[in-house]
């Protein structure tokens, strides 16, 4: 049996001693569980579909190895490598989002929507892949603004000049991206970023005096949006049926798998993965509820949010501006998209497509957390250790 003890003077033997290990253990565990609901609910997909039973496990193999060496590889880098890393994969993403915009070879179109260009025979949502280095960025641009500008970097009036570093050059970036992902359309990952980007913006001390004001600006220019642009139309229909879960609708289902679940979980007699379309996807958190009942669906909910929470607690703690701002960023894209899919489940919202972090399948969003919290680590391992 290999054992490491503090002895040893190596990289490796560091990056143990010094990794939250805590954090990484709960992320495994999760990934874990992930990969048991893929096993028991994919077989049950794979067949309702006419592919053998082992489908989903042998198309999970290889997203889920690049997830495992990229959690692991990130999470040995230090702060300078990370931001490198994340300038490139920004630049390269936001490249990615424009093609979807206009009509390219490389353009995938599916149900209407243009979010998908096609890499290497893959379908890559490069909004998905954008998250950890639009984290990043964003993080590294507020604490190098608050450098030059000092606490107040909002009502400042020097940032608001055309200088080398301002805010206008972000601000044009992060606008466009948002509008090419509601023309996709993609308003819910839309959404997501607005939500992300106004925690660390909280985060960073953006007056709470004006929040209101925004709030009713982005909702007033969403129901617009939503209104009269023809690209969302489906979510108006969808919108119409909140109040309502048609028999025989995914929601439907969804729902009543829930119920079927009971304290305990109904086993072999469980339906939903049979004809859910999205059981190892969207609505992975009801495939959950109905094998492993109400006790199951609630412990895993308690992982989750520990994970959230030593979130919470690594941003109050760190000493490092950016450090805060890249971890609060990192929580709030955990915890949005829990919640966003958890009230998918429930019907409390419509369908947006977001997968249940490290639970639900799906290759690039596996990849894309796996990417995310190996530099959660690392930035947390530095900080830690480097004071």
């Amino acid at each position: 049996m290999i054992r490491i003890t503090h002895g040893e003077e190596s990289k490796l033997t560091d990056w143990y001693f010094e990794i939250d290990r805590k954090l990484l253990s709960m992320v495994l565990w999760l990934i874990a569980i992930g990969i048991i609901t893929l096993v028991t609910a994919g077989a049950a997909d794979a067949t309702r579909l006419g592919h053998p039973w082992f489908y989903f496990i042998q198309k999970a193999f290889l997203p889920y190895l690049i997830g495992l060496l990229a959690l692991f590889g990130f999470s040995m880098m230090n702060k300078k490598q990370i931001i490198r890393i994340s300038v490139i994969g920004l630049i390269v993403c936001v490249f990615a989002l424009l093609l979807t915009a206009f009509h390219n070879p490389l353009q995938i179109v599916k149900n209407g929507s243009h979010r998908w260009i096609g890499v290497l025979g893959q379908m890559v949502m490069p909004s998905d892949v954008l998250k950890p280095f639009f984290i990043i960025i964003t993080a590294w641009f507020l604490s190098l603004m608050r450098k030059i500008y000092g606490s107040d970097i909002f009502l400042n009036k020097e940032a608001w000049n055309i200088k080398k570093i301002n805010w206008y050059p972000y601000l044009i970036v992060f606008t466009i991206c948002i509008l090419i992902m509601v023309l996709q359309p993609d308003f819910g990952t839309a959404l997501l970023y607005i939500g992300m980007l106004g925690i660390m913006l909280l985060v960073a001390g953006f007056p709470i005096k004006f929040l209101p004001g925004i709030i009713g600006v982005v909702g007033t220019l969403g129901a617009l949006a939503i209104g009269f642009l023809p690209q969302l139309a489906h979510i108006r229909e969808r919108i119409g049926n909140i109040f309502y879960i048609k028999p025989q609708s995914q929601a439907w289902y969804s729902v009543n798998a829930i119920k079927h679940g009971g304290l305990f979980g109904s086993g072999d007699e469980a339906f939903v993965k049979d004809v859910l379309p999205e059981s190892t996807n969207d609505f992975v958190y009801s495939s959950i509820a109905e094998d492993w009942g109400a006790i199951g669906a609630c412990a895993l909910l308690i992982l989750l949010f520990w994970v959230l929470n030593n979130l919470i607690k690594h941003a109050m703690h760190a000493r490092d501006d950016f450090v805060v701002y890249a971890v609060t960023g990192v929580a709030a894209l955990f915890g949005l998209q829990i919640c966003f899919n958890l009230m998918t489940a429930l019907h409390l919202v419509i369908d947006k497509g977001m997968t249940l972090p490290f639970i639900s399948y799906g290759g690039w969003s596996f990849i894309t957390f796996c990417i995310i919290f190996g530099m959660v680590l690392a930035l947390v391992r530095e900080d830690t250790w480097n004071r």
